[in-house]
């Protein structure tokens, strides 16, 4: 008995394995800073930025997900409401390239099963690590470090999601927040030890960076059999 349960669970497995449907696509938008440098206001894109994501939807209501984003974050001081940092008028720019993986969940069943129109606002989290220029500020210019580092950091992205008029394609729009476990972005605190006499701002509070645009994917592979999820 115990065999016929193992092999009816693993043909069922595999079964749904072969018979899920995955999402690849496109993400355009837009980045800003949030840290020791520049404005700090929450949501204000002012760099393009771009990236490709993938998804494989396991159920109406979660997929697993990860993403490939690119931008250059830029913070100035200047553009600030704190008197302090525009009398103080540093400014700085770092590429980054992020990778993100994690889990998408929705409010609603968006089940790419059925014939009807589907929509739905979700959420997303998972780990992300932003591959970035270390510099510092040395006579308030700021000045490379010759050296690279990784941000690691916690996604948190909500959206909202819909099927649209041309088959298998999904139009999203989403406003993405990372906090990071990095506060080396900005150089307010430089990687290598003999510049920590250049540190600023304040110490106590990481860097964040925020992602705001559309994502457009298209689907592909078998339809779905959500039945054991």
């Amino acid at each position: 008995m115990r065999y016929i349960i193992l092999i009816i669970f693993s043909v069922c497995f595999i079964s749904n394995i072969q018979a899920q449907i995955y999402e690849g696509g496109l993400f355009l938008g837009g980045s800003n800073f949030i840290g020791d440098v520049g404005s700090t206001t929450y949501i204000a894109p002012n760099k393009p930025a771009f990236g490709l994501l993938i998804k494989w939807n396991r159920s109406p209501r979660h997929s697993f997900r990860a993403s490939l984003m690119f931008t250059e974050l830029e913070g100035i001081d200047g553009r600030s409401n704190d008197p302090r940092r525009i009398a103080r008028n540093y400014n700085f720019k770092n590429s980054i390239l992020e990778f993100s993986a994690g889990m998408e969940f929705t409010f609603l069943d968006f089940d790419l099963h059925s014939t009807d129109p589907q929509m739905t606002p979700y959420l997303y989290t998972g780990i992300s690590t932003a591959r970035h220029s270390n510099y510092f500020f040395q006579g308030g210019v700021q000045t490379t470090e010759n050296s690279q580092s990784w941000a690691y950091g916690i996604p948190m992205i909500v959206g909202f999601k819909t099927t649209t008029m041309i088959d298998g394609v999904i139009l999203g729009a989403e406003i993405g927040v990372r906090y990071t476990f990095s506060d080396e972005i900005d150089g307010s605190v430089p990687n290598a030890p003999s510049r920590a006499a250049f540190s600023f701002g304040n110490l106590n509070s990481n860097d964040w960076y925020v992602f705001s645009g559309i994502t457009l994917t298209y689907t592909f592979g078998q339809k779905p059999c959500y039945c054991n999820f």
